[in-house]
This record gives structure tokens, C-alpha cells and sequence, in this order.
């Protein structure tokens, strides 16, 4: 994909994430026509799932949310496109693609997804990828942090983070916002650390130590984690590593990357979204949860951001409601009996 393709991809998505607003919630469906392609279905965290068309869009998921949330603000701290590579055996993918991560803030004036509504102002996580063909989003997948919605709400339904809760900041460097043509360069040896970390590191744990996937030659000794609700956030891949990631391969021990739905790098970003992108048995505890010894298949979205040769920044979602409906738990019950 050319550059000049890139950046146009990237104005298509960023006009359209300024339009879509409360203020223009009856003429949202023209707005998302507009943008997209005729056929353009979303893909959303688990209640919502997937919606197929422009008008179950709009009813089923932006205009509950802007009734819930009425002066809701999109607060978008990285923002990049680019080309996707993100096939296991590296072969061609060539998909074109933009994606933000940020904040939904607003005030929760009324019940959204039956979480009752607390009154007052919160910060939603979000984490959205679209993709693109002939200049228009032609798919989209977004991700938001429900649980720790609900954790704003006053119900917890997740055990307390082990890392850092609510952690969910801008990169330090205050820098992920890419409107501008980054260099290619910098664009390629984003791709080759990435791949690099997620199919020969995270896909050569050998089921027993750590250390046989190699984090720390791709991850910075102080780099920082942000990851979902129940995780929490860490600084340090000492505190990574002991808060996370040891328990997830306890409980998870053959996990495997899958071909993505997008692996895409601008500049020192890297992107990547995926729909059942991690497969796993589920053999051990996670979180307050015993084995089950069932399947799990995880949506998870992550950015990345690199120093030189380093990543110094990552940022985690994982649909932890979809994970527990794996588990045979339904997180939204776990809820219900808190407000009973």
C-alpha cells in the first residue's frame, strides 16, 4: 500500500470518528453510509458481538450508548494505518487498515447494557480497527472495557487487579496520534520486532519456563503494560511478568497466536486485532476461575509502541466477558446479584 493511499485511509476514519457524536445521533446512519462500503459489518465486545448492518449500528450500539452517555467525548491518544501482515507463516495479507485506542468520557446518566447508571463522569476504554477498501471502512472491530465500567459503576465483578487498577494512560511520549506520512524505514523495522515477538517468542514457550519465549529481548527492562480490567496495569517486565504473565500461561499453557485479523506497523507503532487471534486449554486457575479444561478462544486487540530496537509501551484488550462465558460464567449475572 502507498503512502498516499495510507493517509487518505486515515482521514476517511478520523473525519468520521469526529461526526460521530451525540449531537448527530439522528443522522448517524448517513454518516456511517457515507463512510463505509455498502456491506460494512462490526464486530463488538460480547453482549453486542457482531452487527451486519448500518442501522443495527446505530440502534443497537451508538445510540444506547449516547442515551446512556450523553455528553460522551472520544478521547483518541494513538491513531496509525497501514498494510497487514499478520499470517503465521508470513505470507501475503496486504489488507489495508486504520485503528485509535483511547477513551469514551462522559457522564452516566442512564442504565447502559443493564449496568445501572452511577451519575457520574467515567472513562470507557475503547480500542477500534477498521478496514479499508477503496478508501471506505469496509469492517470494523472495537473493543471497550466493560468490566471496568462496571468497576466504575461500584460492581466489581472481576477479582482485584494484581497490577496497577485503572491504569490507561497516553504514551509517554505523547506521540500516538500519526495524522502525518511516517517513515518507512521506521514502518518495516516495526514489522520485523513484531512479528518477531509474537511468532518466534510469544509462540515458543515451551510449557514450562518464561524465559524460553525471550520477552526480554523484545521488551525494554522498564517498560510499562496497560492491560484490561482484572489485569491491571504494570511498570516493569519484572511486575509484567509476575502479575500477568505467569498466571495466564499457568492457566493457558498451549496458547498460540493465530493468523490476525490485522498486524499492521506506522512509524513505531505496531497494531494488531484479533477475533479468536489466541487459542487456548484452559488447565489451570485464572483469576478466580479453576480449570476447565475447555477451549478458549480469546478477542483481544494491542498496540505497541518501540524505542530503537526495544518495545517500551503496550497497550491490552482482551473481551474478559466473552472470556468468562467460555468458562461457563456470566459476568453480567455476577453483577445482577450486587445490585439485588
Amino acid at each position: 500500500m502507498n503512502t498516499e493511499t495510507n493517509q487518505a485511509n486515515k482521514n476517511r476514519v478520523w473525519d468520521f470518528w469526529q461526526r460521530i457524536t451525540a449531537d448527530n445521533v439522528d443522522v448517524l446512519t448517513d454518516i456511517i453510509n457515507e463512510h463505509s462500503t455498502v456491506s460494512a459489518p462490526w464486530t463488538g465486545p460480547h453482549p453486542i458481538n457482531q452487527l451486519d448492518t448500518t442501522e443495527e449500528v446505530v440502534e443497537q450500539f451508538w445510540r444506547p450508548l449516547f442515551t446512556a452517555f450523553p455528553d460522551l467525548k472520544r478521547e483518541t491518544f494513538i491513531f496509525s494505518g497501514g498494510e497487514s501482515n499478520g499470517r503465521v507463516d508470513g505470507g501475503e495479507d496486504g489488507r489495508e487498515w486504520v485503528c485509535g485506542l483511547g477513551n469514551f468520557v462522559g457522564t452516566f446518566e442512564a442504565d447502559w447494557l443493564t449496568i445501572p447508571a452511577s451519575h457520574t463522569e467515567v472513562a470507557i476504554r475503547w480500542g477500534e480497527f477498521c478496514r479499508m477498501e477503496g478508501g471506505k471502512i469496509a469492517e470494523t472491530y472495537i473493543l471497550l472495557d466493560i468490566p471496568d465500567l462496571m468497576r466504575q459503576a461500584g460492581y466489581p465483578v472481576l477479582p482485584p487487579d494484581r497490577g496497577e487498577e485503572g491504569l490507561w494512560p497516553a504514551p509517554m511520549n505523547n506521540d500516538g496520534v500519526l495524522l502525518d506520512e511516517q517513515d518507512a524505514d521506521e514502518t518495516d523495522k516495526s514489522m520485523q520486532l513484531i512479528r518477531a515477538m509474537i511468532y518466534d517468542g510469544l509462540n515458543s514457550f515451551d510449557e514450562s519456563e518464561l524465559q524460553s519465549m525471550g520477552m526480554a529481548d523484545f521488551f525494554r527492562e522498564d517498560m510499562r503494560w496497560y492491560g484490561p480490567s482484572g489485569i491491571g496495569g504494570n511498570h516493569g517486565l519484572a511486575a509484567f511478568q509476575e502479575n500477568h504473565q505467569q498466571h495466564w500461561l499457568h492457566a493457558f499453557p498451549d496458547r498460540r497466536v493465530q493468523d490476525l485479523d490485522s498486524l499492521f506497523t506506522e512509524g513505531r507503532y505496531m497494531c494488531a486485532s484479533g477475533w479468536a487471534g489466541v487459542i487456548a486449554t484452559h488447565t489451570g486457575e485464572y483469576l478466580d476461575v479453576p480449570a476447565t479444561g475447555k477451549e478458549v478462544r480469546f478477542n483481544g486487540i494491542d498496540v505497541w509502541v518501540r524505542d530503537d530496537e526495544k518495545i517500551t509501551e503496550n497497550w491490552v484488550f482482551v473481551d474478559m466477558i466473552d472470556l468468562y462465558r467460555q468458562f461457563g460464567i456470566d459476568l453480567f449475572a455476577r453483577m445482577h446479584e450486587q445490585t439485588s
